[in-house]
C-alpha cells in the first residue's frame, strides 16, 4: 500500500525535509500537494521503476516548480484566498501528513525585554552550562522585530537578541535620528548574557549592522544582507512614499549629531511609477552617478572582526551590490586584518534576507501607498535565501566561536 514518508515531520522552519512516496506502481503518476490553508503548491511526478517518488532526486513532470528541488513545494506556495491552517502534505489516493514547521524551535527559550529603554526579544537554547556567543538581529526599513530570524538562529547555538529600534511602543515612530548609543546599550545588555557579540541585519538593517560594528569595538562579527556600506537618508513621516522620501532627515545620530547621508533622488521615472500605480523599484531613489560623498561611507575598517556582505544582482529594493562594494573597497584599502567576503547572487532580488524555505513567488511587497518591486527571479531568490542563511550561520559560528 502506497505511503507518504516525511523526514522530519517536526522541524525548525529553516531545516529542509525529505519527502518520498513509496510502494507505488512503476510509472504511476501522482500529484503531491502542499497546503497551509492560505497558500498551496503542487507537483506531478512519475514513480520510478521501484515504485518510488523521491523529491530529493526526482524532477516533477508539471506543477509549481521545475527541476530537482527538495524544497520546491515550500518556496512556491502561492496565495489561495483561504484562511491559515496546518501545513499538510498530501497525495490523492495515498493520504496526507501534517508537518510542524516551527518558528520557535524546541529547546529555545523566549524572553521579552523591556528595560532601560531597550525593546526586543531574547532567545537562547535551554541552558547547557556553557557560554554561547550572542547575536543582535536587526530589522530593516519596516521596523518592528525579526523574532523568527532570531529564534531560528538561536537553535544553531547562539543567544540572540531581536532588537527593535523604531516602529514599536516606547521607540521612535519613524526611521529618523535614531541614536547609535541605543545599540551600544543593547550590546552591553547582551554581553552580560553571552560571549562574543555579532550583529546581523538585512536591507536598512544591513546598513545599520555595519554602522554598529564600526562604532562599537565589542562587535566581533557583522553580517549585512542586501545592505549598504553607505549611510542613507532617513524615512520620515508622510501619508505616501513621495512625502516620506521628501522629508530630508538623517537616519542615525552619534553624540547628538546627525550622521551625513546619501540623499534620495526623486526623478521622473520614480514619480511616473508612483503616479501610474505601477510596482516601484525603490532603487531609483538611490543615485550614485555623481559619486558617493566620502563622509557618508561607513568606516567599516574599524570593525574589530569579520565582515560578511551578501547582495543580489537584480535587487530592486536598492542597489545593494553597489552600496556593499563601497564597504569591500574600504576593507581592502585598509588591509582589514579579519576575514571579509562579498557574496553576490546575480539573478536574485531584494527579498533574500532571513530564514529559507518560505514562499518566494511574490516579487512585490506593500509600501506606503505603493507596491514595491523586489526584483529577481523567484527560484533564484529562493535558492539565494537558502544559501545566504547557511553562510550566515557558518560565518557567525566561525567568527564568534560557537
Amino acid at each position: 500500500m502506497a505511503e507518504i514518508l516525511v523526514n522530519p515531520r517536526t522541524a525548525p522552519l529553516d531545516q529542509p525535509v525529505d519527502v518520498q512516496v513509496v510502494d507505488l506502481e512503476p510509472g504511476q503518476q501522482i500529484t503531491v500537494q502542499l497546503s497551509t490553508g492560505e497558500r498551496a503548491s503542487h507537483a506531478v511526478f512519475e514513480a520510478d521503476d521501484r515504485g518510488v517518488v523521491d523529491l530529493t532526486r526526482h524532477a516533477p513532470l508539471d506543477g509549481s516548480y521545475r527541476g530537482v528541488d527538495p524544497m520546491g513545494l515550500f518556496w512556491t506556495l502561492e496565495r489561495t484566498g483561504g484562511k491559515k491552517g496546518p501545513t499538510v502534505l498530501s497525495v490523492e489516493g495515498v493520504g496526507d501528513r501534517e508537518l510542524d514547521r516551527q518558528t520557535v524551535p524546541d529547546g529555545v527559550e523566549r524572553l521579552e525585554v523591556r528595560e532601560d529603554g531597550l525593546v526586543g526579544t531574547l532567545f537562547a537554547p535551554e541552558d547547557d552550562g556553557g557560554e554561547l556567543p550572542g547575536v543582535i538581529v536587526l530589522s530593516g526599513s519596516e521596523g518592528g522585530l525579526h523574532e523568527t530570524d532570531a529564534a531560528l538562529l538561536a537553535a544553531h547555538g547562539f543567544v540572540t537578541f531581536a532588537l527593535g529600534y523604531f516602529g514599536l511602543r516606547g521607540l521612535p515612530e519613524h526611521l529618523v535620528d535614531i541614536p547609535l548609543e541605543y545599540f551600544g546599550k543593547a550590546i552591553d545588555y547582551l554581553s552580560d548574557r553571552a560571549g562574543a557579540i555579532g550583529v546581523l541585519g538585512g536591507s536598512r538593517g544591513g546598513e545599520l549592522a555595519l554602522l554598529v560594528g564600526a562604532t562599537f569595538p565589542q562587535v566581533k562579527a557583522v553580517v549585512s544582507v542586501v545592505g549598504s556600506g553607505v549611510v542613507t537618508q532617513g524615512i520620515g513621516p508622510g501619508g505616501n512614499l513621495l512625502q516620506k522620501l521628501s522629508y530630508e532627515t538623517a537616519s542615525w545620530t552619534l553624540k547628538g549629531e546627525p550622521l551625513p547621508y546619501l540623499p534620495y533622488e526623486i526623478g521622473e521615472e520614480l514619480r511616473a511609477r508612483i503616479v501610474n500605480d505601477e510596482p516601484v523599484p525603490l532603487r531609483l531613489a538611490f543615485s550614485t552617478e555623481d559619486g558617493i560623498p566620502e563622509d557618508t561611507e561607513i568606516p567599516v575598517e574599524r570593525i574589530a572582526g569579520g565582515v560578511l556582505l551578501i547582495s543580489s544582482g537584480q535587487d530592486d529594493g536598492w542597489p545593494s551590490t553597489e552600496l556593499s562594494d563601497v564597504a569591500v573597497r574600504r576593507l581592502k584599502d585598509h588591509e582589514h586584518p579579519f576575514p571579509y567576503e562579498h557574496v553576490v547572487y546575480p539573478e536574485a532580488g531584494h527579498l533574500i534576507a532571513g530564514p529559507p524555505h518560505r514562499p518566494a513567488t511574490e516579487t512585490t511587497y506593500p509600501g506606503p501607498g505603493v507596491t514595491f518591486s523586489g526584483g529577481g527571479a523567484p527560484q533564484a531568490t529562493a535558492h539565494a535565501r537558502t544559501d545566504a542563511w547557511k553562510r550566515t550561520v557558518e560565518f557567525l559560528r566561525e567568527q564568534l566561536g560557537s
